[in-house]
């Protein structure tokens, strides 16, 4: 659904048999990343009855369900917990996106922080094995 560079889409339970862009059998919800917060809206008893049936949603579905709060919800509503309470976000606020220099950077600090640990651990080893009785690997004049 929507238009050039204006995407609004569909939450839809499908057969699997069926052409991706084909006919849905329900309509469960629509998600609306253009507005800022993005708007995301369920239709949540339907929702949990096709889940219930054994219907399977894609990763970004779940992910969207996810980030509204409905998989921890339907997961309390299948052990038989009280959900009545629960009410799910609406909106979904968007995470800052890593530039390339920023992944860059966390890359160089992980190798940074594993090299400090394993020197580290290097140098715990050592003591130990001099009192084990262990000698020297350096002669003696």
């Amino acid at each position: 659904m929507g238009t050039k560079k204006r995407p609004f889409y569909r939450i839809v339970a499908a057969d699997s048999r069926r052409a991706r862009g084909g006919s849905y059998l329900e309509n469960l919800g629509t998600y609306d990343p253009i507005t800022k917060p993005a708007a995301v809206t369920l239709a949540e008893e339907e929702l949990t009855r096709w889940l219930d049936l054994g219907a399977i949603p894609s990763d970004t579905v779940w992910s969207l369900l996810k980030q509204v709060g409905f998989s921890t919800k339907y997961e309390k509503h299948k052990k038989g917990e009280d959900v009545s309470e629960i009410t799910l976000k609406t909106t979904i606020t968007e995470r800052p996106k890593k530039t390339r220099m920023m992944k860059k950077a966390a890359v160089a600090a992980d190798a940074a922080a594993t090299a400090k640990a394993q020197t580290k651990t290097e140098t715990e080893a050592q003591p130990e094995a001099k009192a084990e009785g262990v000698p020297d690997a350096t002669p003696e004049a």
